[in-house]
């Protein structure tokens, strides 16, 4: 087992030049190379007179160079979970600069090996060090969590007492993850955690089962990893090598289903060790399903206690010596565990009634017809309304498919009504084959949001003829397509106006299934909401031509011709 060190002394012990860091483009990083790179952000860094910097990369090694580099120099790290444009207009209005992935980030010239780092040989300070990392956004909108370097060790100090000896007794394994270090799981498990006890992580995140499998069984290793991606495990995967090569795997960010902590087992030969916790609280209890069923275990060092129903918890980890009550119910059991028993905070009003959308999923869920159900309030232009987002059973599925979705729609209601009131009843639903998931595996309430956003602009038909037809489009900036589209100055894709062209002319003539080709298509001005465009569409049967044209008052923005053919 390697030599322990606190988060204070990551960079400023001495020696230690053979401790291995991170496996980044197939070779070792080891701490000589680690700490030239701290001090180059650390170089970097010191020349900014604010004392706030925001953090984003996509490389957990870049991101913890930055990290040490800025804490060395004095700054509070802010740690947003995603680079959204919302995110970071919200973000950077906090801070006072940016590194990696973010609009304007200060640049850093990769340190070569050997630069000095005498510098940073005195150690961090535990109460001035700072963090602060955004809650996940799956019961609202993302809230910001200080955090002291003191809580942050602590914490790893004691996922270290409840789960390093059985992970490093063989020696330090390679940490693989699926989940981001931007947000408080992975930043702990793959980045913090790792620096600590000398087991170096992979730069590259896995993120689909044939990576899992196809790399796991390569060295001695350990998979920190989200519910979403341990409930889609293929059986049809070779999974020998994994199972040879795994030392343990952890799960974080929400309860992972029984059948899939099985499946696990089965697959890969560990019983997933899922840790229950909050950005908040930070870790707080942990269980195998294999070993404990439902009940949850504490953390070494947690103290914890039911009132009412609901779970209070006290620990290093929280940022004073005070009873924390979180939102989670809970009950007592046998062996000093407690079982879970759902949310306490998800109560919405509608129609000056209380309605508990945690409550909600529970009666979908229900159903036979419903593997999964999220419910959120949907902001629409005539006030808020109960949405829920749905993945049917297979049986949920051959009933959309032989009787439609309206047909749907009314069957889950009138069966919801023996669980809640008629108020509760969801106004519109979507159903998709899987949630929507961040990185973290969570489905917040933007990613189940945009689900509901027009993909069609509202439109008026001028003339719908056998060969022609013409209609005026209303595009508006909240429809999906212009998503990301761009972050700065919003520009209608070009690949949207291909296929509303299609989508539209499907109204009005039967195109033929297979598209073959798009001939001569231009895009002479960008159209940018609001918008009020003129459409035009000229349909050649006995050619299988379509000819597409969008105008703004005299001008044409774009313009082509698509050919279709019979199914092959």
């Amino acid at each position: 087992m390697a030599e322990w060190l606190s988060l204070t002394e990551v960079v400023s012990r001495d020696g230690l030049a053979t401790r291995p860091v991170a496996w980044r483009h197939a070779a070792m990083v080891c701490r000589p190379q680690f700490l030239a790179d701290v001090a180059a952000w650390h170089a970097a860094f010191s020349g900014l007179s604010g004392l706030r910097v925001a953090l984003y990369f996509d490389d957990p090694y870049e991101f913890a160079s930055a990290l040490f580099g800025a804490w060395h120099a004095g700054k509070e790290v802010f740690l947003p979970g995603d680079a959204q444009r919302g995110t970071t207009e919200r973000l950077l209005r906090q801070v006072d600069a940016c590194a990696g992935a973010l609009p304007g980030a200060m640049q850093c010239t990769p340190a070569a090996l050997g630069a000095p780092v005498a510098q940073l040989s005195a150690s961090l300070d535990l109460a001035r060090a700072k963090l602060v990392v955004y809650t996940s956004g799956s019961s609202g909108e993302p809230q910001a969590i200080h955090k002291t370097l003191a809580q942050l060790d602590a914490e790893v100090r004691t996922l270290q007492t409840a789960f390093g000896e059985r992970i490093d007794a063989q020696g330090s394994p390679l940490v693989y993850a699926t989940v981001s270090h931007q947000h408080i799981y992975g930043l702990l498990f793959c980045t913090l955690w790792p620096l600590a006890a000398g087991r170096p992580f992979a730069a590259n995140r896995l993120a689909y089962p044939e990576q899992m499998a196809a790399t796991l069984g390569s060295r001695a290793s350990v998979l920190v990893s989200s519910p979403a991606h341990l409930k889609r495990l293929p059986a049809t995967l070779d999974w020998a090598a994994a199972r040879v090569g795994l030392r343990g795997i952890f799960s974080s960010g929400g309860p992972l289903p029984p059948e899939s902590a099985q499946d696990a087992l089965t697959l890969m030969g560990h019983s997933p060790m899922e840790v229950y916790g909050s950005s908040e609280t930070g870790g707080i209890a942990w269980r195998q399903r294999a070993l404990h069923g439902d009940r949850w275990n504490p953390l070494p060092g947690i103290d914890w206690r039911v009132e009412e129903e609901l779970l209070s918890v006290r620990s290093a980890h929280l940022p004073d010596t005070a009873w924390w009550q979180t939102s989670d119910r809970a009950a007592a059991v046998g062996e000093g565990g407690f079982v879970l028993l759902g949310r306490n905070d998800r109560i919405v009003k509608v129609e000056e009634k209380r309605v508990s959308l945690t409550a909600l999923e529970a009666a979908l869920m229900s159903r036979e017809d419903v593997a999964e159900a999220r419910a959120l309030m949907l902001a629409t232009p005539s006030g808020p309304k109960l949405a829920a987002v749905v993945v049917p059973s297979d049986a949920g599925w051959n009933f959309l498919r032989t009787h439609g979705k309206r047909a749907f729609n009314k069957g889950l209601r009138h069966r919801l009504l023996d669980d809640v009131e008629r108020v509760a009843l969801p106004r519109r639903f979507r159903y998709v084959r899987t949630l929507p998931v961040n990185l973290q595996g969570k489905s917040t309430e933007v990613l189940l949001a945009a689900l509901f956003k027009p993909t069609l602009p509202p439109l008026q038909w001028l003339a719908r003829g056998d060969a022609r037809a013409l209609a005026v489009l209303q595009v508006s900036a909240d429809l999906a397509v212009f998503d990301g589209h761009f972050p700065d100055a919003l520009v209608l894709p070009g690949v949207a106006q291909l296929d509303w062209a299609i989508e539209l002319s499907r109204e009005c003539y039967c195109l033929p299934a297979r598209f073959l080709r798009a001939d001569a298509v231009k895009f002479q001005r960008p159209i940018l909401p609001p918008a009020r465009l003129e459409l035009e569409l000229l349909w050649n049967a006995a050619a299988g031509q379509l000819s597409f044209q969008y105008r703004m008052g005299s001008d044409v923005c774009s313009s082509g011709c698509v050919v279709f053919g019979e199914p092959a």
